[in-house]
């Protein structure tokens, strides 16, 4: 069972009005094809059939940690035609223009996030399970000062966790 985590969906306002896709939530049309168009072309992304399909796929079912061979998965699923690479493609460019967030738990994976605020996460190892930390619970000192020429972006926390030996599982 995942741990409850603050949701997310494109069906919700966001507290950050600032955020890519606020002004099309705040004003839906009831049409889930037609609202995932407007998101896409309000950050300039030209709506091809397979971002529509893709687009469907993440933002239709609430807040989400997923990989792209997870989402793949999903497509093929649905009986939507996309290669590995396509997925790999449309994640990278919602996640540019700031519709998703990308969350990396090792060098060689990463999770894309739906919700592409400031928050951090936990991650099982193990299980591979990544969910949101609550707001507020990670309190930082002191950052590093950024190098002559660079200024800091953005800090990630990814708190990983494994069972305790001792501890039941939960379903």
């Amino acid at each position: 069972m995942q741990p409850d985590f603050k949701k997310f969906s494109v069906d919700e306002t966001s507290a950050e009005e600032s955020r890519p896709g606020a002004a099309l939530r705040a004003g839906l049309s009831g049409c889930p094809w037609r609202d995932y168009e407007e998101m896409l072309r309000a950050v300039n992304l030209r709506p091809t059939r397979q971002r529509m399909a893709l687009g469907w796929l993440l933002f239709s079912k609430g807040g989400r940690h997923i990989t792209a061979e997870l989402l793949r998965e999903e497509a093929v699923r649905a009986k939507i035609n996309v290669s590995l690479a396509t997925v790999y493609n449309t994640l990278n460019q919602f996640t540019e223009v700031g519709l998703l967030r990308q969350v990396g738990v090792d060098g060689a994976k990463s999770y894309f996030d739906t919700n592409p605020t400031d928050h951090d996460h936990f991650f099982v190892s193990g299980e591979e399970v990544l969910f949101d930390i609550p707001d507020g619970d990670v309190e930082f000192g002191k950052l590093p000062v950024a190098p002559d020429g660079f200024e800091i972006d953005r800090v990630d926390v990814v708190v990983r966790l494994r069972r305790k030996k001792d501890a039941p599982e939960t379903a």
